[in-house]
């Protein structure tokens, strides 16, 4: 079948940045075909076709969310695009997470979501308001980010299963990470059957080296040059899909399809909520590379659009004062608006940030340190779709000390959740915001924990 014969998707990729598209022949349609081109932030979004997409109700016995919410997904309308029905599509997630399940103890399932109230009396809620925790520390791998890899791995068996890719002579992938997002790669690359590796820094913990290991992962370990801003392993991976690897990794901007697996945290969350009859006030979430807090700000988006909420909650960004890219470029744009903005003046503003890249997001300056290891990106890769939903929703960045942080995970831990500073981050931002009162006794907050204490 021809590109010219094949059937309009309901679902399609655009890059933020230019407005191109991948062909709809590319096998494996991860980045902009502008890419490289211009001082422009190319990044790939998927766009849904309101018209023609509902918001799944589902089966609420269904705990899988790759098959709950797979009507969302663009794998799935490429997959019906060739003929693949709808059960043929179920079986294939099905296989693969048997298989994930057979590498890591457990397969993909909707995680605990609800209001805390041991940590909303703690914190000075009142009973009208609280803060809703959204548990992922018990998913694959221990983290949410098994969710972006697992959404890439149905995109390239899907691409197989229609003819577009080769099963005989498969790509390396590639990721650079040194903790959650390389285990889970490692755990679903294995699950997949495909060989991957993992570019680490040179300061790498050995437990989680040696556990990638342990998956068969090839780890490359990357010293950071004293005179070359960035993170070195980035500029590994990058040189590696240069060379024909795949972008096997949780960043947007390395491969735009990796923000659709993410999102399903949030669709669960929009199903809870309607299903308990609350609407959130505010989320807030923990910001390294910032395909999480895309990933939520797309999805609570999409769920607006197909009726499923009355209004998304305003979106607040959690960042250390070890390293905080995000905050200044979202300062730098928000310093182009009017004091009481629309919608046009937001996405002009980001539209002229993401032809401008180079002016808003940089590398920090000096290596990021903190207890939240987690969220130590040099650059926030995602950041030109978080900026965007933060001005949209009214929400703002916030930077967290060091004292906070700590407190923030101390609280959690007396609470009863086994989740590491990097996943409470969102929590010790939440506290900020509460002292300044931005977030009031009576909002309802949303707060991800979403790495395990390991």
């Amino acid at each position: 079948m021809s590109a010219s014969d094949a059937p309009r998707l309901a679902s399609r990729l655009v890059c933020g940045g230019c407005g191109a598209s991948p062909a709809a022949e590319d096998p494996y349609p991860f980045g902009c075909p502008n890419a490289g081109v211009g001082d422009v932030d190319h990044v790939l979004t998927r766009v849904l076709d309101a018209t023609r997409v509902d918001f799944p109700s589902g089966d609420p016995t269904d705990r899988n969310p790759f098959t709950r919410y797979r009507r969302l997904f663009h794998s799935y309308h490429r997959a019906a695009g060739r003929g693949i029905g709808d059960g043929e599509f179920v079986d294939l997630v099905a296989h693969l997470d048997e298989h994930v399940a057979a590498v890591d103890g457990r397969g993909f399932a909707a995680t605990p979501f609800g209001r805390n109230d041991a940590l909303s009396d703690r914190i000075g809620f009142s009973a009208s308001g609280g803060v809703w925790i959204k548990d992922d520390t018990a998913n694959v791998a221990g983290s949410h980010k098994g969710r972006h890899l697992m959404g890439l791995l149905l995109h390239l068996e899907v691409a197989e299963r229609i003819g577009l890719a080769d099963r005989g002579s498969r790509p390396d992938l590639a990721i650079a990470s040194c903790g959650n997002a390389a285990l889970a790669a490692a755990v679903v690359a294995r699950a997949g059957d495909r060989r991957l590796r993992v570019f680490v820094p040179a300061d790498a913990d050995p437990g989680i080296t040696g556990r990638l290991g342990d998956l068969d992962a090839v780890v490359v370990v990357c010293p950071r040059p004293a005179d070359v801003p960035g993170d070195p392993t980035y500029a590994r991976l990058r040189r590696a899909v240069a060379d024909g690897a795949i972008p096997f990794t949780c960043q947007g901007s390395a491969n735009g399809l990796s923000i659709e697996g993410g999102e399903t945290m949030a669709y669960e969350m929009v199903s809870d909520l309607a299903t308990a009859g609350v609407t959130l006030d505010h989320l807030v979430v923990q910001v390294g590379g910032g395909a999480l807090a895309t990933a939520c700000i797309d999805a609570f988006a999409e769920a607006v659009d197909l009726g499923a909420l009355r209004r998304s909650p305003c979106v607040h960004t959690a960042q250390t004062m070890g390293a905080h890219p995000l905050e200044r470029a979202f300062h730098r744009v928000a310093s182009r608006l009017p004091a009481a903005p629309r919608s046009s003046d937001i996405d002009q503003a980001v539209h002229t940030a993401a032809t401008h890249r180079s002016a808003y997001m940089w590398p920090w300056e000096t290596p990021p340190v903190s207890i939240a290891t987690g969220i130590l990106d040099d650059e926030t890769y995602d950041w030109r779709a978080v900026v965007g939903g933060m001005l949209t929703t009214g929400g703002r960045p916030v930077v967290v000390s060091e004292e906070r942080l700590a407190e923030a995970h101390q609280l959690a831990q007396t609470a009863g959740f086994r989740v590491d500073p990097t996943g409470t981050a969102g929590l010790a931002g939440l506290l900020d915001l509460l002292a300044d009162g931005i977030v009031g006794a009576d909002h309802r907050v949303a707060v991800l924990f979403t790495g395990v204490q390991r």
